[in-house]
């Protein structure tokens, strides 16, 4: 179980080889793709107070949004929007406790995936993300092949790494929302893969991986850019 977490009260999930999962997760970014995600009866993420970015291009899921219920997306394009929640933290499309336009609901919603949480070993949030956070404490990976551990820790150590040390990135890298921080470690977890010796100089030797992790994530975002996904 991740700390932090509730206990999941015997209940667990498959997650999959880690090693799979995070190859798809990264392909996913890359690619612009949606996530396979085994919800089962869980809609966790559509009553926790999420706003959900919907892209101007994603004409299908405006046709079925009421205008009124979006607005500008701050500090993106024109175009861009936010769609919000009722007073219970609920999405207002989520009707008699399904999605009521899964076809075509936005590309946000298409490429959740919970099991980021457990692969970084971070909490969705606080008690607005408590239904997510349960779900996340079932989730099991499995590791049957040696490089499965190894990832795993690499992505465990960089979502670490970036939360201790958020002095050591330039202003506004690292990510306050959680969901977001667990996708910056899936980005740069290779620059963890690496063993290192002690340090003679902590404090030196965390700048140097700080600027490692920035290098990365721009290496990332770049071949993000060049797939159309950026």
């Amino acid at each position: 179980m991740i700390d932090g977490l509730p206990d999941s009260k015997g209940s667990t999930r498959d997650a999959g080889a880690f090693s799979v999962w995070l190859a798809k997760a990264r392909n996913a970014l890359l690619e612009s793709t949606g996530s396979d995600v085994d919800c089962g009866e869980c809609r966790g993420c559509c009553r926790s107070s999420y706003f959900i970015h919907i892209r101007p291009d994603e004409t299908s899921t405006l046709e079925r949004i009421d205008p009124r219920l979006l607005f500008a997306a701050p500090g993106m394009p024109r175009g861009n929007v936010l769609m919000g929640y009722d007073e219970h933290g609920r999405c207002p499309m989520l009707l008699g406790g399904n999605c009521s336009i899964y076809a075509q609901r936005p590309h946000t919603c298409h490429r959740y995936d919970c099991r980021i949480f457990a692969a970084t070993g971070l909490a969705a949030g606080e008690d607005e993300k408590s239904e997510i956070n349960q779900r996340v404490g079932q989730w099991r990976f499995s590791y049957p092949a040696e490089n499965d551990g190894m990832e795993h820790q690499a992505v465990l150590a960089a979502a670490a790494f970036i939360a201790q040390h958020p002095e050591c990135f330039p202003n506004g890298m690292v990510p306050t929302a959680p969901s977001h921080l667990a996708l910056l470690a899936i980005k740069v977890y290779g620059v963890f893969l690496v063993a290192r010796d002690e340090p003679d100089d902590p404090e030196s030797r965390k700048w140097e991986i700080a600027r490692e992790v920035v290098e990365e994530s721009r290496r990332f975002d770049d071949e993000m850019a060049a797939h159309g996904s950026g």
